[in-house]
């Protein structure tokens, strides 16, 4: 085999590797998990008392921009009270589940 060929051996194997690895999350685990999401982001016309501001929809949205949202929260590069007491009990397999569930929805 040639250096060339080898090298595209082992780039195809990293790559089949890496996306393995990559777990989706449980999109029915994701559903137990929203109920208290829904209280504000499942309300048509919803207004937070404070801050106020319109609650987004959150149902039908990017996958990986509620993940980020989430640990947004969690870090505190994202600042909401309730939403940071709402992350913080969250775990990373928590998340993926949520974010599974939310974004198979129609928006």
């Amino acid at each position: 085999m040639t250096r060339l060929q080898l090298l595209g051996m082992a780039v195809a194997t990293a790559f089949f590797a890496t996306a393995s690895a990559h777990a989706e999350g449980d999109k029915a685990a994701g559903r137990e998990l929203v109920y208290t999401c829904a209280g504000c982001h499942g309300v048509p016309g919803y207004t937070n008392a404070y801050p106020q501001y319109p609650v987004p929809k959150i149902a039908g949205q990017n996958e990986q921009y509620i993940i980020n949202a989430l640990h947004g929260y969690q870090s505190g590069d994202r600042k909401h009270p309730t939403m940071d007491a709402q992350a913080q009990s969250l775990s990373d397999t928590d998340i993926k589940n949520i974010a599974a569930y939310l974004s198979s929805l129609a928006k």
